[in-house]
C-alpha cells in the first residue's frame, strides 16, 4: 500500500488560490509546480524536487505553460533548476507583464 503524500501546511501561503487539503498531487501538479516555482522559497522548491520525479517536473514545465513568472524567475527555473537552456519555450506564455506607472 502506498502512502499518500500530503502537502505541507506551510505551502498554503504559496498555493493561496486553493485549499491544500483539496489539492491532488497528480491532478493539480501543474498548478502546484508552477506556483511554487513562481512564488515559493528555496525550501518549497526543494520540496518539489523531493515530491515529483525530475522528468515529470520538466514535462509539466514545458507542456503546461503558466503565465505568472517574473522574467528572472522564469529563466532561473528553466536554465538552472531544470537545465533546459537549449529547450525553446515561448517566454510570452510564461512571463507576466508588469506595467509600471512612471509618474510622467
Amino acid at each position: 500500500m502506498t502512502k499518500k503524500i500530503k502537502i505541507p501546511k506551510r505551502l498554503q501561503a504559496v498555493l493561496w488560490s486553493a485549499d491544500i487539503k483539496q489539492l491532488d498531487l497528480k491532478k493539480d501538479r501543474g498548478y502546484i509546480i508552477h506556483q511554487i516555482f513562481s512564488y515559493g522559497t528555496w525550501n518549497d522548491v526543494v520540496w518539489i524536487f523531493k515530491t515529483f520525479p525530475l522528468q515529470e517536473i520538466k514535462h509539466v514545465f514545458t507542456t503546461v505553460p503558466f503565465k505568472d513568472y517574473a522574467a528572472a524567475r522564469f529563466y532561473f527555473v528553466k536554465n538552472y533548476l531544470l537545465h533546459l537552456q537549449n529547450y525553446k519555450l515561448n517566454e510570452l506564455r510564461y512571463v507576466k507583464n508588469t506595467p509600471r506607472d512612471l509618474g510622467r
